[in-house]
């Protein structure tokens, strides 16, 4: 099945490569910094139906980048140096800073080694809730219900309803309506019981997908040890907050810390939002997340760094590393800052 917007947007990376406007945007939209979004970092194929590949790269791929970013002039830091930076608002040598969210245990076997080739550290962010199994990778669990399945029944407000899965194309279609359902009509609090339903009527062990991926409190402890390592808060619970009440908004970020605190033993300044788009982040969350106590905050607006987000320290762009997008010349187009007016309305600086 084409994706016509994922296509759009490689003719986009090509045409910008390829036109040599890259090395003069660098110059005037390059900023001073990049923050790197990656989730999960391993070799295996990708699974089920391939919705969810953007989620993974290889080590090779995260080797290649990283060698390509030094070359390029970049220093690696950690998210705590970024920030000084920022403070400081440094036009000195630019800087990238590498990020993880969920806690994926391939974070440790397999981007650990890369990263230690390379000396460059990285802020991983962890949901205790996702790390304890209490919530789901509901994403993961939905596309492998589609996968193994030709029929799928969903009870409705309105009413039982049948999903078609009997085709590559049909089980994409499902796959986007089901997830449309949970993340706009079910409130986020409920999103767990649905699909556990969902897949305990298809036969499917709802809390594998988490054990098989997600490192435990124990291997996070070992990961945090790391001096490469340091460890930041996505939420309790990995809630859209934008679609929660501001108190229980702010409970999910105050909580995240306290929790993190007890388990891994320091208290995280760093945080990512569940999600990260406009739909999931607005002015509110950020409000809500300086008043939580965090010093920093990512969202996954596509963006550079620039001196103005001394200003926006818990409103921060990033760069996301795909897995449908593996070409170390993508990467070098994004961190020349051409891509950043054209996927934010014209907008150098990003914010929410």
């Amino acid at each position: 099945m084409i994706d016509r917007g994922e296509l759009l947007r490689k003719l986009v990376l090509h045409a910008a490569r390829l036109s040599l406007l890259a090395p003069i945007a660098g110059r005037l939209l390059g900023g001073i910094g990049a923050i790197l979004m990656v989730h999960r970092i391993n070799d295996d194929r990708p699974r089920g139906i391939g919705v969810n590949r953007h989620l993974t790269v290889t080590p090779g791929f995260l080797d290649a980048v990283l060698t390509e970013v030094r070359r390029m002039g970049y220093v690696f830091v950690s998210m705590d140096e970024a920030v000084d930076r920022l403070k400081s608002r440094s036009s000195g040598q630019r800087f990238v800073t590498i990020t993880a969210d969920d806690g994926y245990r391939d974070n440790l076997t397999d981007a650990l080694p890369v990263l230690e080739r390379h000396e460059a550290p990285i802020t991983v962010h962890v949901a205790p809730a996702l790390t304890e199994g209490k919530v789901l990778l509901w994403w993961d669990l939905l596309e492998e219900i589609i996968a193994t399945r030709d029929v799928v029944y969903l009870s409705l407000p309105e009413g039982p309803a049948v999903f078609d899965c009997d085709t590559p194309t049909a089980k994409f279609r499902a796959n986007t309506e089901i997830h449309n359902y949970l993340t706009d009509r079910v409130a986020e609090e409920d999103q767990v019981r649905v699909i556990e339903g969902l897949a305990r009527s298809c036969g499917i062990d709802p809390l594998q997908a988490g054990h098989a991926s997600l490192m435990d409190w124990n291997e996070l402890r070992r990961f945090a040890a790391h001096p490469l390592v340091t460890i930041g808060a996505h939420t309790v619970h990995h809630y859209n907050l934008r679609r929660l009440s501001a108190e229980k908004a702010l409970r999910e970020l105050a909580d995240a810390r306290r929790l993190l605190r007890v388990e891994l033993g320091e208290t995280p300044s760093h945080m990512a939002y569940p999600y990260g788009y406009e739909a999931a982040v607005g002015k509110r969350e950020v409000d809500l997340a300086r008043e939580a106590g965090y010093a920093s905050a990512v969202t996954t607006r596509h963006g550079l760094l620039q001196t103005e987000h001394a200003s926006h320290l818990q409103a921060l762009p990033r760069i996301s590393v795909n897995g449908r997008y593996q070409q170390v010349a993508h990467v070098g187009t994004m961190l020349s800052g051409i891509t950043t007016p054209i996927a934010n309305r014209g907008q150098r600086v990003v914010t929410v």
